[in-house]
């Protein structure tokens, strides 16, 4: 190889060398760019993840405090409505006659068109029962053996009685009544649903009727829609065991007891004399009373 040869071998060399040193600083150059945009991909990344994560966390913020709102406006709705029904209550408690001071005037009407009933029996053990308690003072009874349809519409809205009391014959949905006639007779029907309508329609209404007669459990129903407490018997009852209760009741409320209290003790007396009425008397209520609180007869502070 000749020397010229030789050197222009050496000049393409360095040719290439220099070529190649140029390539290399091109690649570190763009190396370089890459990493960089790479480092910023990585802060953009970063930064995006954050605010997602802040915007994530104000949005469950403000989703915990529309809760917390609504929680506290359901609550205030709910006391709101606690607090009307409370003063309802308070308005029906107070509406009710006997903590007046005045006389439990009780109603007592008997029929027995036919004469197998002893209602006369009945109405003188609860006169005997309430002499013998210890209020009697404050219980005034105005009794009708022989009740007739006019003799109760009379009584209504004359002797405003807290407590009308019935004895004779029932069924589910009718009441007898007697006629204005001496000998037997057949009986004057009348419809359950007419007996609660007069019951309603007079302005001072009882706070308690008992009806102390067969299968009368069934109108009390309609017969709490307006008066407090409706007592009736929920199948056929002996006259022996309804004589029994209706005189331990009042003997009971004469004493001061609860509507409820009466009721209760009643029933045991029925059952400790040995007779299987015990269950059948039912007690009624309205929503908005408390047969446990509620007196019929308040004695006077001593």
């Amino acid at each position: 190889m000749t020397r010229s040869s030789k050197l222009r071998s050496a000049q393409r060399y360095e040719d290439e060398a220099n070529k190649a040193g140029r390539d290399v600083g091109t690649w570190s150059a763009k190396v370089a760019k890459l990493s960089k945009e790479a480092a910023d991909l990585s802060a953009r990344l970063a930064k995006a993840e954050q605010a997602e994560r802040a915007a994530a966390e104000k949005t469950r913020q403000r989703e915990q405090q529309q809760a917390e709102r609504r929680a506290a406006a359901e609550q205030a709705q709910i006391e709101s409505r606690l607090s009307t029904a409370e003063g309802q209550v308070r308005t029906v408690l107070k509406e009710l006659r006997a903590p007046k001071p005045e006389k439990l005037r009780v109603l007592l009407l008997g029929a027995a068109s036919a004469g197998d009933l002893r209602i006369g029996r009945e109405q003188q053990r609860i006169r005997a029962a309430v002499q013998s308690a210890t209020h009697r003072d404050l219980i005034e009874l105005e009794a009708h053996p022989a009740a007739t349809v006019d003799v109760f519409l009379d009584a209504l809205p004359r002797f405003r009685p807290h407590i009308v009391h019935f004895s004779g014959h029932s069924a589910q949905d009718l009441i007898a009544f007697e006629k204005d006639e001496d000998r037997h007779h057949e009986s004057a029907i009348v419809s359950a649903g007419a007996f609660a309508r007069a019951i309603a329609a007079v302005d001072d209404k009882p706070l308690l009727v008992l009806l102390n007669s067969c299968h009368s459990a069934a109108q009390t129903g309609n017969l709490v829609d307006t008066v407090p407490f409706a007592i009736g018997m929920s199948d056929s009852i002996g006259d022996v065991d309804a004589i029994t209760y209706a005189a331990r009741f009042y003997a009971a409320i004469a004493e001061g007891q609860s509507v409820q209290s009466a009721h209760l003790i009643s029933q045991a007396a029925v059952e400790m004399n040995g007779l299987p009425g015990h269950d059948l008397p039912s007690l009624a209520c309205a929503p908005d009373v408390d047969p446990a609180a509620t007196k019929l007869v308040t004695p006077p502070p001593a």
